[in-house]
């Protein structure tokens, strides 16, 4: 066991790869619930926008032209599930889980041409200056640019929830869909343009991991980061911030776990593989305390 072999710096640059792909699942979740919709289909959406995404960018060359075609698959999943839960009236809890066992079975399909085959390369950004500042530099300044647009999404869905009147509406439809309704506001509509928002930002997570962090198309890759990312959003009690640490912290245990294994650790592997999932259930327990939406996963009657 070699513990000096683990660079902190190196260490900390990574956490922030590791938990893009969460983050960006998990913000799209956490706009749809606080519209009052509960899609458990995240893990479905985000395999669905790794496999478009990748077959895209192969077939263009264009790892940005793959991210906007996994995030185009990944709304017209959830678009499915929109039409099923908003008009149709089917059990969103169940709704969701089928969505999950469908984008898995859709992904598997659409990629038995694409094993093996290597992405377009995504260059790092280096931030100029910034970049260059020591060990802040190589942490915050050296990554790609999907990195940073994750936490731009953040802060983008942190100020339309508190900050604008659609957002206004949103959460009002998410706290009591029937009030907002009396008010002349569009339920449905409103659940719907959530849905789908959702749905892009899990497809560009799950874009995230076959075209940056792999790079290539591995049946089932995102090992239950679907699942983490809908964990993440109840240890946030539904809060952008508290989003991007619930994230982070994953990412962290992720590549720690990681470093762990490469160092020798006397540990079986199994249990270091765990830990990320253990780690994320702890704190989920200790600290999500938050109030969740009044509306969330109700059905919306529209004649009542």
């Amino acid at each position: 066991m070699d513990l000096s072999s683990i660079n902190p710096i190196l260490l900390l640059a990574s956490l922030m790869v590791a938990a893009t792909p969460i983050l960006l699942a998990a913000i799209g979740e956490l706009v749809a619930e606080r519209a009052g919709v509960l899609n458990l289909g995240v893990e479905g959406m985000m395999i669905t926008g790794a496999v478009v995404g990748f077959i895209v960018a192969v077939n263009t060359g264009s790892p940005w032209l793959g991210f906007a075609g996994a995030a185009v698959g990944g709304a017209a999943l959830s678009l499915v599930f929109g039409v099923l839960t908003q008009y149709l009236l089917s059990n969103q809890v169940a709704t969701g889980l089928a969505l999950t066992l469908f984008g898995l079975g859709l992904s598997a399909l659409l990629g038995q041409g694409y094993i093996g085959v290597k992405a377009p390369s995504f260059p790092d950004l280096d931030v100029p200056l910034l970049s260059d500042i020591p060990v802040i530099g190589p942490i915050v300044f050296r990554h790609d640019p999907m990195v940073y647009l994750g936490l731009f999404i953040v802060l983008g869905v942190w100020l339309f929830l508190n900050r604008s009147r659609a957002g206004l509406i949103l959460r009002a439809v998410g706290e009591n869909h029937d009030a907002a309704h009396a008010l002349g506001y569009s339920v449905r509509r409103t659940r719907m343009l959530a849905i789908a928002f959702g749905g892009a930002c899990a497809g560009l997570g799950g874009a995230y991991l076959s075209l940056v962090r792999v790079p290539q198309w591995t049946e089932g890759m995102t090992a239950g980061a679907g699942w983490i990312a809908l964990a993440i959003v109840v240890f946030a009690s539904w809060r952008p911030g508290r989003l991007v640490l619930g994230a982070y912290l994953f990412g962290g245990v992720t590549v720690l776990q990681l470093n762990l294994q490469a160092a020798g650790v006397a540990i079986p592997v199994e249990y270091l593989s765990m830990t990320p999932y253990l780690a994320t259930i702890a704190v989920l327990v200790i600290m999500s305390a938050g109030r969740s939406p009044g509306s969330l996963g109700k059905i919306f009657h529209a004649a009542r």
